[in-house]
């Protein structure tokens, strides 16, 4: 039977937030670098499905320690979220490699290196913003931070839209389109998921600031 604390736990719980952002900026590193690269794609996708689970055990270890602390830092339902929010972050990146990799992929888009280049500088941000969280004196950080990945997120938006209406205009394969729709639909997705951290982040800077 788990043990159950009625102690504050709040230095456990921003180190393990702080551990998930930074294992998501370095996925995005990892898929940034092996779309420049390109000349070992099944090394670095092994590699990615790894960082993938830890990412994964992080949010549970986050999930477990809820569960056996009384008295947490802020409302259970923004940590449960927030823990989520990050692991999809990843779990968006790894789907990007591992369908490029499925797909057999004989060189990445320039649209998709552009991507790519975007997702490590969003989840560069995010990353900034979660280890904000911890300086309780500093929460009004957060919400400059958030800018940032507001504004990252509608460039990868733009970078997308521009990317399928590419491969529509120029492509009469439809599997390739159907490929490249799919892997563009993850890369997008996974910055919409950073937005999401930053939602979570600025709710939480507002009740507690």
């Amino acid at each position: 039977m788990a043990k159950f604390s009625i102690l504050p736990r709040e230095g456990r719980f921003f180190i393990l937030f702080e551990e998930s952002a930074k294992n998501a900026a370095e996925v995005a590193q990892k898929l940034k670098e092996m779309l420049c690269n390109w000349n070992n794609v099944e090394k670095d996708v092994e590699s990615i499905i790894e960082m993938e689970h830890k990412g994964d055990g992080v949010t549970h270890e986050i999930i477990a320690l809820v569960n056996r602390t009384f008295v947490t830092p802020f409302d259970r339902e923004d940590i449960a979220l927030l823990a989520h929010s990050l692991d999809d972050i990843v779990d968006f990146i790894e789907a990007t490699a591992d369908a490029m990799n499925l797909y057999k992929i004989d060189i990445p888009t320039e649209r998709s290196k552009e991507l790519a280049d975007i997702i490590s500088q969003i989840t560069v941000e995010v990353h900034k913003a979660v280890v904000e969280l911890r300086r309780r004196v500093d929460l009004k950080k957060i919400l400059q931070r958030s800018v940032e990945i507001n504004r990252l997120e509608n460039m990868a938006d733009k970078v997308y839209r521009e990317a399928l209406a590419e491969l529509f205009q120029n492509s009469k394969d439809i599997p390739y389109i159907i490929k490249w729709r799919e892997i563009y639909e993850y890369m997008e997705t996974a910055t919409d998921r950073c937005e999401d951290v930053a939602n979570v982040l600025e709710g939480v800077a507002l009740k507690y600031a």
